[in-house]
């Protein structure tokens, strides 16, 4: 897969982490990662406030909706949606195995009825140019087969899916927290590149389990992408140089001057730009508190960014205080 493939290198779509904001502060740090959305449910659309699911900021393209449904009607009218916001692809959700996805008969509970899954992918893609791509797992509960996973693919590509973010762990339904689904289930990369050799036309993206760079590129030997979640969150500083490591960027989105205190002073003005718009700063900051990690005082400094007492306070003073307060501790 070429350096310029908007899936060579993604940020997981995770709950309650990947808002706007969050996507807002990833795009100073790499422009061409490829980003997703919180999961949004079809009922969330079908019935909710529409812009306040899907309204972005134009810098986060290349940007996919991730979708969670299990209706092919449904689901077409949400892809009309992401069409009409701008998004650059729709993504459905097989791979939760949260119960209260479970108890919305969707999620991973979806990889148990492939045909119902390729029904949705043809319905989406009948109504959206854009790419309709699916995530998932390996496999569902102890159903550990390779052919598990390899027939659940094949199926749902025979309905045009092209694109698979294949999660390299089984998603156990009952009796364990997301949290421990995340952890538990033990990884099998074995399985996602075999499914790349016996898949060879398929864009196939791995997930789970890397945090480094060098993890990244072992990976791309095997598959056409990688995607990361948590770590690229909690360390954000890894993907400042993604795009000239994974994209042959000629010159980075970062100039080798532009440190973290240019990418928190720009955090800044977007800061206030939000309390304008009527809506608390540490809605935006809590998503870059990993800025510094690594850092001498960068506890201090996330300690200060956190500070309840300091919520009506303006963003700029509150980042010269804790600049202070962490050199003050370094």
């Amino acid at each position: 897969m070429s350096d310029s493939s908007p899936w060579r290198l993604s940020v997981a779509p995770m709950m309650d982490w990947t808002d706007r904001h969050c996507r807002f502060f990833h795009r100073l740090l790499t422009k061409h990662t490829h980003l997703y959305t919180e999961m949004v449910t079809t009922g969330a659309l079908l019935h909710g406030d529409v812009p306040r699911h899907l309204d972005f900021d134009a810098t986060e393209h290349p940007l996919a909706l991730q979708l969670g449904g299990s209706e092919p009607a449904d689901l077409a009218h949400c892809a009309k949606l992401a069409g009409q916001w701008g998004y650059d692809e729709v993504n459905l959700n097989c791979g939760c195995p949260s119960e209260r996805v479970q108890r919305g008969a969707f999620g991973a509970c979806l990889m148990a009825e492939p045909r119902l899954v390729a029904d949705c992918v043809k319905a989406m893609r009948d109504a959206v140019s854009l790419p309709v791509t699916v995530k998932h797992r390996i496999g569902i509960d102890k159903t550990e087969s390779y052919a598990f996973v390899r027939d659940f693919i094949g199926t749902v590509a025979e309905a045009g899916c092209e694109v698979f973010i294949v999660h390299a762990r089984n998603a156990w339904l009952k009796g364990i927290s997301p949290k421990e689904n995340r952890e538990l289930p033990p990884l099998r990369y074995e399985l996602v590149h075999q499914l790349k050799r016996e898949f060879p036309t398929l864009t196939i993206v791995l997930n789970g389990g890397a945090k480094t760079n060098a993890q990244i590129v072992e990976q791309l030997d095997h598959v056409d992408g990688v995607m990361l979640g948590r770590e690229p969150y909690h360390h954000p500083w890894l993907m400042a140089d993604w795009d000239a490591r994974f994209f042959g960027a000629v010159s980075n989105v970062l100039p080798i001057e532009h440190d973290r205190d240019e990418v928190e002073a720009d955090m800044v003005v977007y800061m206030q730009r939000v309390v304008a718009a009527g809506e608390p700063w540490s809605h935006v900051s809590r998503h870059m508190l990993g800025l510094r990690n690594g850092l001498p005082g960068a506890r201090r400094w996330r300690q200060v960014w956190s500070d309840h007492r300091l919520k009506h306070t303006d963003p700029a003073e509150v980042s010269r205080l804790a600049r202070e307060s962490a050199e003050a501790f370094a």
